[in-house]
């Protein structure tokens, strides 16, 4: 661990000791592969381990759940452009990780739909609607307020209304 000092060193060893079970659940549930999963969950622990002088690490685990879920979503996105097999079967996630090139009608609406929001609010769909947490929880991970998670579900729902009336 070169550039560290001793002191550093061992409170990254802990941080990663307490939080690599927690971030590698993560990355299982969402990439559903062992290997990719652990592949993440290196990235996430190095780009802390990188940044550790200019972090937060006073609540690790927001910070660490916010940075497994980006990265796993980078992936599972990289994967469908490269026309890699993705669990069809989990339709939320596929929601929160559509693209503008998708073909499939229902991907091209949500593309539409998430392509003039923050790459924050797929992060939310996906905590609040696939891994099924409270808006607080929510709230806490992606650092918003309540009403601020409330508010972009809302205008997610209410796109979702609109483009229905519109078929």
């Amino acid at each position: 661990m070169n550039g560290k000092n001793l002191s550093e060193q061992l409170a990254f060893s802990k941080l990663y000791e307490a939080y690599a079970p927690m971030v590698y659940r993560r990355c299982m549930f969402l990439l559903k592969d062992e290997a990719e999963a652990k592949d993440i969950v290196q990235n996430v622990f190095l780009r802390v381990y990188e940044r550790m002088d200019s972090l937060d690490l006073s609540q690790p685990s927001s910070l660490l759940w916010n940075t497994a879920t980006r990265l796993c979503l980078n992936r599972i996105r990289d994967k469908r452009r490269r026309g890699l097999d993705v669990d069809s079967s989990e339709l939320l996630l596929n929601i929160a990780c559509a693209e503008e090139d998708d073909g499939r009608e229902a991907g091209g609406i949500l593309s539409r739909i998430f392509s003039k929001e923050q790459e924050s609010t797929r992060t939310i769909a996906v905590l609040h609607y696939v891994d099924g947490m409270t808006l607080e929880e929510t709230a806490e991970t992606v650092g918003l307020s309540v009403s601020g998670v409330r508010k972009r579900l809302r205008t997610l729902q209410a796109k979702v209304k609109n483009l229905e009336v519109e078929r």
